[in-house]
């Protein structure tokens, strides 16, 4: 670059930097103030909710390629499985066919999404959302304490909620084949299973 396309140059470089400085001392300021009130129960404004959306939905999207879900996942061995373990570890959040709102639910910011109205997730991004958790909500990392294989119950079953009638739901959840700590007995026992994706 001659000197000449510099000087052309200089003002707007100025004032990108001078920008780029504001930017940079407005969201100290609104760090060390604590200016952003971060309670659960007032909700972000429109533009910070949707920039936060868009962040998770590309986040999970991105990570969950790769992933590939059992062939067998819509069998309804895996569903009955899914079932008893969505009724002790997920309906108290994401509630279910006929299961009244709880006291956490209500609490939720952001709300927990009611899973029996559908997701847009596809079976990988629902994996990778129940075995990684997602931060600044109250979603956990179940894969912290359970192995693949239960995960992808957790998904079959969550795949079927949608449609689902609050007796059927009953009858599955009441109906698990085994209690929550045989099936985590049984997946630690079955070799090779635990860690099987890309991720």
């Amino acid at each position: 670059m001659d000197r000449q396309s510099m000087r052309r140059h200089l003002p707007s470089l100025a004032f990108t930097g001078a920008f780029a400085g504001i930017l940079v001392l407005g969201a100290a300021a609104l760090i060390y103030f604590g200016l952003y009130n971060i309670a659960a129960d007032a909700p972000h404004s429109a533009p910070v909710y949707a920039l936060l959306d868009g962040l998770r939905d590309r986040s999970v999207a991105v990570r969950a390629r790769g992933i590939a879900p059992p062939a067998d996942l819509a069998s309804p061995k895996r569903i009955a499985a899914g079932a008893g373990l969505y009724g002790e570890m997920c309906a108290s959040c994401h509630l279910g066919p006929g299961v009244e709102r709880s006291e956490l639910s209500q609490g939720l910011y952001p709300q927990a999404p009611e899973l029996a109205k559908g997701s847009d997730l596809r079976p990988a991004e629902q994996f990778w959302v129940i075995k990684h958790g997602i931060k600044l909500t109250a979603m956990p990392a179940w894969g912290k304490t359970h192995a693949d294989p239960l995960i992808w119950d957790m998904v079959a079953f969550v795949r079927r909620l949608p449609g689902m009638s609050a007796d059927e739901y009953r009858r599955l959840v009441a109906g698990a084949p085994e209690s929550h700590d045989a099936m985590m007995r049984d997946a630690k026992d079955t070799p090779g299973e635990h860690m099987h994706q890309h991720e």
